[in-house]
């Protein structure tokens, strides 16, 4: 389980997506979002989730990999639409009645609308911006987008540098995470059977040497960048240059259009509903 968890990893390319200024996949994935929660029907969340399946196709990844971020999530969704179906009451006769529990076609259809934007939300913003920008990129991009905070103080280099850190090694934790549990389970560690407080005890031994790795990583770090001279904001300069080219303002104009298209589609069609 540990192993399909592939937030933060990035996926050399040499696509359109990947080659789009890392700024405007910042604010195009801020447009997805806001266009996911925009798609109050059916109509609007399917055209969501083709927007989704077009940018797998287009980025030339691996489905197999983009959708293996789903498997840690599994829980979260099932858990979300369990809850969601007793959300939604109809106006007919339930499909299912016990004591004050009542289940209805509306809640069920709820539930899996809910679902699926759930689905479409985490394929959608993991392509535009996990998979296909480099940590560096990432990095660049944020520092310049908040750069008038700057005037009011804002440290916004830290910032950025602290955020692309954490997701940089996110992966390396897991992985660590991992190895740690596969010696324990050598020497005889359950984690998967008992009850869950017993469960719950037998990670402490994983926590104490991964805390202890952590801490290390992040001594090595900061030794490796007082080495290369990192004084943070002062004086940098950056080796490349980020400018907005053709394809990043006609990314930004077709963003903008598809959520215009996506709050009439909601508001104007039929079908059914959140």
């Amino acid at each position: 389980m540990l192993k399909d968890v592939t937030l933060g990893q990035y996926l050399p390319g040499d696509t359109l997506l990947h080659k789009i200024d890392p700024r405007m996949k910042l604010i195009l994935t801020v447009i997805f979002i806001v266009s996911v929660f925009l798609a109050q029907n059916l109509w609007a969340l399917l055209t969501m989730a083709l927007l989704s399946l077009a940018l797998v196709f287009i980025s030339k990844l691996s489905p197999k990999v983009v959708f293996k971020a789903l498997k840690p999530i599994i829980f979260v969704i099932i858990f979300t639409a369990v809850i969601s179906v007793f959300w939604k009451t109809g106006e007919g006769k339930p499909l299912l009645s016990f004591w004050k529990i009542k289940i209805y076609k509306e809640g069920i259809i709820y539930a899996l609308l809910v679902a699926v934007r759930i689905i479409v939300l985490v394929l959608g913003t993991n392509v535009l911006l996990s998979y296909t920008t480099s940590p560096i990129a990432l990095t660049d991009g944020l520092e310049q987008l908040l750069s008038p905070l700057k005037k009011i103080k804002v440290p916004v280099h830290t910032f950025s540098m602290i955020m692309t850190i954490a997701l940089r090694f996110i992966p390396t934790l897991i992985e660590e995470t991992d190895k740690i549990m596969s010696a324990q389970r050598s020497r005889g560690a359950d984690f998967s059977n008992g009850s869950l407080v017993k469960r719950a005890k037998a990670l402490v031994p994983v926590f104490i040497p991964l805390f202890a790795s952590l801490i290390r990583r992040a001594d090595e770090l900061a030794v490796a960048m007082e080495c290369r001279c990192y004084t943070g904001d002062n004086g940098r300069t950056s080796m490349n240059t980020l400018k907005y080219k053709a394809r990043d303002i006609l990314a930004l104009v077709f963003s903008l259009a598809l959520a215009v298209g996506i709050f009439f589609i909601s508001k104007y069609t039929g079908g059914y509903s959140f």
